[in-house]
């Protein structure tokens, strides 16, 4: 069986964004399952999805600090239609991605202890973002 759901992430500032619990607020039904995996698809190509340390939060302002460094905004680029971040948006998108497979076990994703999901948000003024869940399960 499979179960197919847009989930609708309220926008947030840049930076990296543990989401885990959004997206299981909007996912009840995985309770029921007793096995299967969720593929999210982020359906954005300015921002992206990944999963790591869900604890301490300079992980996360390590990783900002990291990317502003790999693709600098004042880098010359010749797509700035929608302002100077835009380029290196798309570009941070592609690095890390915007797909994620998470395995479910009885109502639960499986991730480690210290594992969270992440919206990696790469433009200064986003909006909502959407990501499309499709869950194949055996209840």
């Amino acid at each position: 069986m499979f179960l197919a759901k847009e989930i609708l992430i309220h926008e947030k500032p840049f930076g990296f964004h543990i989401i885990t619990n959004e997206i299981l607020s909007k996912l009840n039904e995985i309770k029921e399952i007793k096995i299967g995996i969720c593929f999210l698809n982020l359906l954005h190509t300015s921002a992206a999805l990944t999963i790591n340390e869900n604890a301490d939060p300079t992980v996360r302002s390590d990783f900002k600090r990291f990317i502003l460094k790999l693709v600098p905004r004042d880098f010359s680029f010749d797509h700035v239609l929608e302002g100077s971040d835009d380029m290196p948006a798309h570009i941070l998108s592609s690095i890390i991605g915007t797909q994620l497979q998470i395995p479910i076990e009885n109502g639960k994703f499986v991730l480690g202890t210290w594992q969270g999901i992440y919206l990696c948000e790469f433009r200064e003024n986003a909006g909502p973002r959407r990501i499309r869940a499709t869950i194949y399960f055996e209840k």
